[in-house]
């Protein structure tokens, strides 16, 4: 296999950082295979053949059944809103092609579980699948996930995970999809909160079998959008509900029993992108935040106790995870390396053969975790067990 020749459906803010990925990843890690930019897929035809040419993609399509019916088409990039990634998805994999998508893997855990199962009978054919939780691929967070494994803190006590971003403090930003249960599935929690859980069970180790949440929606009315880009927009006229949630918040148990508090807001004044994570164990600490990405805190609680304290780790070194590939110690990496990293895995564990995480299973199984805050939230607040994972073949 020399050329992977991908299809990506989608062109909004994530389409443009997945982009970047699939251009770069090939120019700076020696893979496998290479992959070829081929068709960007939209609906509006000018706007995705402009997208099409910033980003670097040889041609424009408008019909992503057609092009996913392609036989030059090897893999397929679905970047669009969560009410259509089953649909795609699962065509996409009953084509013979690889699939990367977009988190979270659906909207209900009905579309979710079609997914993981199409996704099951694909891999009996060597074809993949791989959700883009991409905060995974950063060095960091994957460093942080090895020193636990290596028992850096022990066993696991305790996590505090959260996720905060202020864009919807303006209750006149307008109303775009991501607002709009129909074509998200949910708010804050399932944007970003999605983010927080994978992070937690990634870094563990540990899946979480409980929850007790609550969700809120504080501004319930917004101005209709006229046009938008990213997480922006220009308002038109007149106003539409509301029909997601703003905040998330929410405690859940490990299976391990470990206790876990989770964080999911749009509404936290002054938090850009503030990811963050501290795992807690017997023997010491680790923490994280998106918004120093370079760096992990660790605390040794083994160390002599005039010597204790969080010290800061430059995540930098060419031993580091993912860094050789990029420049001398000391000079940062970004948001966008992400998703170098996430091609990378992707193309190496389609040539080996290989299940590249997370699987549409673990999608799944952060989908559970979604449904349950839900429905803990509308039965007030009550203790909620998380959907066991059943094996195909005994369903």
């Amino acid at each position: 296999m020399n050329t992977l020749r991908v299809a990506m459906i989608g062109y909004g803010f994530m389409g443009a950082a997945h982009s970047q990925g699939w251009r770069t990843a090939p120019r700076v890690f020696d893979l496998p295979a290479e992959p070829e930019m081929a068709v960007l897929v939209g609906r509006n035809a000018d706007a995705v053949a402009a997208a099409a040419h910033k980003w670097g993609w040889a041609e424009s399509a408008t019909d992503w059944r057609e092009v996913v019916a392609r036989d030059d088409i090897d893999v397929v990039d679905i970047v669009t809103p969560g009410d259509s990634h089953a649909e795609i998805a699962i065509a996409a994999l009953e084509a013979g092609k690889h699939v990367l998508c977009e988190k979270p893997l659906a909207n209900t855990v009905a579309e979710a579980e079609a997914m993981a199962e199409a996704a099951e009978r694909a891999a009996a054919k060597g074809i993949r699948a791989m959700v883009g939780f991409t905060y995974r691929r950063v060095p960091a967070v994957t460093f942080l996930r090895n020193l636990i494994a290596e028992g850096a803190v022990g066993t696991v006590n305790q996590v505090r995970a959260s996720y905060r971003q202020d864009w919807l403090v303006d209750p006149d930003m307008p109303l775009a999809w991501r607002l709009q249960k129909e074509h998200a599935g949910s708010g804050a929690l399932g944007d970003i909160g999605a983010h927080a859980i994978d992070l937690a069970q990634f870094v563990t180790g540990l899946n979480l079998e409980k929850v007790s949440g609550t969700i809120d929606t504080i501004v319930k009315e917004r101005p209709l959008l006229d046009s938008g880009s990213g997480l922006s927009g220009t308002a038109g006229v007149g106003k539409g509900k509301v029909t997601v949630d703003d905040i998330a918040i929410f405690t859940g148990r490990f299976e391990s029993g470990a206790l876990a508090s989770f964080e999911a807001s749009r509404f936290a004044t002054g938090r850009k992108n503030a990811l963050q994570i501290e795992v807690s164990g017997d023997k010491g600490a680790l923490a994280f935040d998106l918004e120093d990405l370079n760096s992990v805190q660790l605390y040794d609680r083994t160390a002599p106790s005039d010597r204790q304290g969080f010290r800061k780790i430059l995540v930098t070194e060419a031993e580091h995870p993912y860094v050789s590939g990029w420049w001398p110690a000391g000079h940062m990496l970004g948001y966008e390396h992400g998703f170098s990293h996430q091609v990378k895995d992707l193309v190496e564990g389609i040539v080996a053969g290989t299940d590249p995480h997370p699987t549409f299973a673990d999608g799944l199984r952060v989908q559970r975790v979604l449904d349950a805050v839900e429905r803990s939230s509308d039965n007030d607040s009550a203790w909620t067990r998380v959907a066991a994972d059943v094996p195909a073949q005994v369903r």
